[in-house]
């Protein structure tokens, strides 16, 4: 048997016990996303949880898993769906364009197949969610393309660990490279850091939500960079 008839076999077996096969896709060179395949048949539609670093990869599985059981009741009502303990959700429309570019699983199964945006509501959201309702566009949404491919001097998978206030919008403060793909990039002091605002995402990820960290990618390891949260000019940081 093929792979790929191994993999379609292993997405039915999964639909008749669990309702639904849930692929999820680590961040590498583009944030993590998630999505079912196997809720068309009763809801019309697929769903997909796209960034959200908020949440950890089980988590965003947790949640697929979640929303698909409760979809024949929900349908496309603008009401909002409460998972306990994950947050609270609404569904928005999903253009066809991301559907070929993001759920190639869902797409391979049901050659044709239309899908809801999981749009996390409150503190649970950041900025590293792209907005699919509108049609794939790279200059639109660079943390999902591959313009930061030409920088030479910083792996594809290079990663940032950063904190929520980071993944909001609020600027970067301080940001350092202390290994060849790792970075360091912070909203504010990172001693003041709490450990469970602590999140790691691809380093493009955050370039692509404020361009003023361009510079920070240039880094080399053990550099560092400083700022005043409300400037954009960057400072060389030297140890005392």
């Amino acid at each position: 048997m093929s792979n790929r008839s191994e993999t379609l076999e292993k997405i039915r077996e999964n639909i008749a016990r669990d309702g639904c096969h849930v692929y999820v896709v680590a961040a590498s060179d583009t944030p993590r996303f998630a999505y079912s395949v196997g809720a068309s048949p009763c809801a019309g539609y697929e769903v997909i949880l796209a960034g959200a670093a908020y949440y950890s990869d089980a988590e965003a599985g947790r949640i697929i898993n979640a929303i698909v059981e409760v979809l024949p009741i929900k349908g496309m009502s603008s009401e909002e769906i409460v998972l306990e303990r994950l947050g609270v959700f609404r569904l928005g429309p999903v253009d066809s364009s991301w559907v070929q570019k993001l759920m190639l699983g869902a797409v391979d199964f049901y050659g044709n197949v239309s899908a809801r945006q999981i749009l996390p509501v409150g503190v649970c959201w950041t900025a590293d969610i792209p907005d699919l309702s509108r049609p794939y566009d790279e200059e639109r949404s660079p943390a999902w393309g591959d313009k930061q491919a030409s920088y030479t001097m910083v792996p594809m998978t290079a990663v940032a660990v950063t904190n929520l206030d980071a993944l909001r919008g609020h600027p970067v403060a301080e940001a350092a490279r202390w290994e060849e793909g790792l970075w360091e990039m912070f909203a504010g002091a990172g001693p003041d850091v709490s450990p469970e605002d602590v999140r790691k995402v691809p380093l493009r990820t955050l370039v692509a939500i404020d361009g003023s960290l361009e510079p920070v990618m240039q880094l080399r390891v053990g550099e560092a960079l400083w700022r005043d949260a409300d400037e954009l000019i960057w400072n060389e940081w030297k140890p005392t």
